[in-house]
């Protein structure tokens, strides 16, 4: 290949810039990213931007790498066979290679009433919009936040500390991925707070209306403002390109994050399904499949092969307001441990992680291919020989 090489990036979210940073390496590359926003949404911040404790932006400037140009614009559909994508204003991009990094927002509630009388907060403008709503509710009005995940937790904690009412749903149990010591931890912070947690299958939501949420066993609670933060979806593009996905709309790759249909088309983050067996989504897979991501089109580019993901996991941290938090430690294959941090110290350790994450988003732009150790998770080998036995994976 000569001549100037040319990579397309879509999304802009932790994923493609640190894949984008990564690619500029090569002097021969040349790299786009688009993305809908004109600045970085700090997405494990959008609670705080719900409260008013942190803005949950950055610059692209800070954390874009000075040869990548950003577009800011929408793709509505990729050409792989034309090697080109088509924007929202109606122009279209060509590319060599193609990183598929979309990311991810709230999924489709699927319950009566939820889409029109509910706030999701899978995005920053839903962030903002939910700001505007319970700026606009009374001091005293329920607030019942739909969803036992971190991002349930998070907003339930951050609301109550600053005093309102709050009423937690979790239709199951609290924070299912934690150990139960760490799940009590979290009760006894939700108690102190003075939010109500309603945990087991009676306390599914069934229905949304503009005054109340309705609950499997019966009950109905009033509720002057509905958050909704059960479960990710992703964006359909890749289903409406034509590409191999999931059953959940994720792109469907090899180990080396390639797409099944078409080597030149390379995926990261949480739109991505390596093997039919996707990573939790998140930033702190996001971080590492987005370079990995990179280092494929660029052994690719080098005529080399490309190598196997490896991407480990140290836990999850969960803020509790501005003065608690707790990080629930895990197994390298993500696993929930009995070990955890709590109280101040935790909500220490998650400040430092949400810094940490722009801060190595920004030092990947300074020093594009810095990082180059990775938290390997030694099972997903194991999952990979016992999926294959059953269905060996083609392309």
């Amino acid at each position: 290949m000569s001549g100037k090489i040319d990579v397309v990036v879509i999304g802009g979210g932790y994923a493609g810039v640190m894949a984008a940073n990564r690619l500029t390496q090569r002097d021969d590359v040349t790299v786009t990213l688009i993305n809908p926003r004109a600045t970085f949404v700090e997405r494990i911040r959008l609670h705080q931007l719900v409260s008013g404790t942190h803005s949950a932006v950055a610059e692209y400037s800070k954390v874009l790498n000075e040869r990548v140009r950003l577009v800011v614009d929408t793709v509505t559909r990729i050409d792989a066979a034309g090697r080109s994508v088509t924007l929202q204003d109606g122009g279209t991009l060509g590319y060599d290679y193609l990183v598929y990094a979309v990311g991810s927002g709230t999924a489709d509630p699927g319950v009566p009433g939820a889409a029109e009388f509910a706030y999701p907060l899978g995005s920053f403008e839903q962030a903002e919009r939910l700001r505007t709503a319970l700026d606009a509710a009374p001091a005293q009005a329920a607030v019942t936040v739909v969803g036992a995940g971190p991002s349930g937790i998070e907003t339930a904690a951050e609301l109550a500390e600053q005093g309102r009412t709050v009423t937690l749903v979790c239709g199951g149990v609290l924070g299912p991925y934690l150990h139960p010591r760490g799940r009590r931890t979290i009760a006894k912070r939700m108690a102190k707070l003075g939010v109500t947690v309603l945990e087991g299958g009676g306390a599914k939501v069934t229905g949304v209306t503009r005054a109340a949420v309705r609950l499997a066993d019966g009950r109905e609670l009033p509720s002057a403002v509905t958050i909704w933060t059960a479960g990710f979806g992703v964006p359909d593009l890749a289903q409406r390109s034509g590409l191999s996905t999931d059953a959940a709309g994720r792109l469907r790759t090899d180990e080396t994050l390639t797409s099944i249909d078409d080597e030149r088309i390379i995926a990261a983050g949480d739109s991505a399904a390596p093997s039919d067996l996707p990573f939790r989504m998140g930033c702190q897979s996001a971080v590492q499949t987005g370079p990995q991501a990179a280092e494929t089109v660029l052994s690719r580019i080098a005529g080399d092969e490309p190598s196997t993901i490896d991407v480990g996991f140290a836990g999850q941290c969960i803020s509790l307001g501005r003065r608690a938090g707790i990080f629930q430690f895990s197994s390298k294959d993500d696993q929930a441990n009995k070990h955890y941090l709590g109280g101040r110290p935790g909500a220490l350790l998650k400040e430092t992680v949400c810094w940490s994450t722009v801060w190595q988003l920004s030092y990947e732009a300074r020093k594009p291919g810095a990082r180059t150790w990775w938290s390997k998770d030694e099972k997903r080998q194991e999952l990979l020989q016992a999926a294959r036995a059953e269905a060996p994976v083609t392309r």
